[in-house]
């Protein structure tokens, strides 16, 4: 069943020019949102590492969260998209970032850096923040579309993922598919 009848490109065109046309004012009350829901989170309060996406074009600033959890003594880890594959690198500030993939800031020289290898032990540690173009009530989560959070999360369902985004990228409900991973939550303001 799609939105309305709408494929997901449409979805994504629809959602893409609502959230571009934010206002700064409406951008930044969300933002301040967002970030006091994640910081004051029981899952961000117990975690030690946090992967966490850099913000690029009209998304949700994650600058705070990631700022915050640095500052607290967290491990922070951002995304690298190497070889058509995305892996978490550490991160220690914003000095280590260069554009990457399609000009998205990541981790410079990532094979010199800790990569965030998964593991059973790690999961009740560690919080993931997920970007997205749309999603619904369902925790359904319409992506860019190239799948590198489904196929990164695949092996990996134990881990705690809260998708974040603005009250505009809400949406009834999105066509999905087999290989969809919903995050566990959703927290658009």
């Amino acid at each position: 069943m799609e939105e309305n009848g709408q494929s997901k490109t449409e979805i994504r065109r629809r959602i893409l020019k609502r959230r571009d046309g934010l206002g700064p004012e409406e951008r930044k009350r969300s933002e301040i949102l967002i970030t006091e829901r994640i910081l004051g989170h029981q899952w961000y309060y117990g975690a030690g590492e946090l992967l966490v996406f850099i913000s690029y074009g009209s998304e949700v600033d994650t600058a705070p969260i990631w700022e915050e959890a640095l500052r607290q003594g967290k491990k922070v880890y951002a995304p690298c998209v190497l070889d058509g594959r995305m892996e978490f690198y550490r991160m220690e500030g914003r000095a280590d970032l260069r554009p990457g993939y399609r000009g998205i800031l990541e981790p410079a020289e990532p094979e010199k850096r800790e990569k965030f290898v998964f593991s059973q032990d790690r999961e009740k540690n560690t919080l993931m923040l997920m970007p997205g173009v749309a999603f619904d009530v369902f925790r359904g989560r319409l992506g860019y579309g190239r799948g590198f959070y489904d196929r990164y999360l695949a092996d990996k369902a134990a881990l705690r993922t809260i998708a974040i985004g603005y009250s505009c990228q809400m949406v009834d409900k999105l066509p999905t598919e087999d290989t969809d991973i919903r995050p566990m939550q959703v927290i658009c303001l």
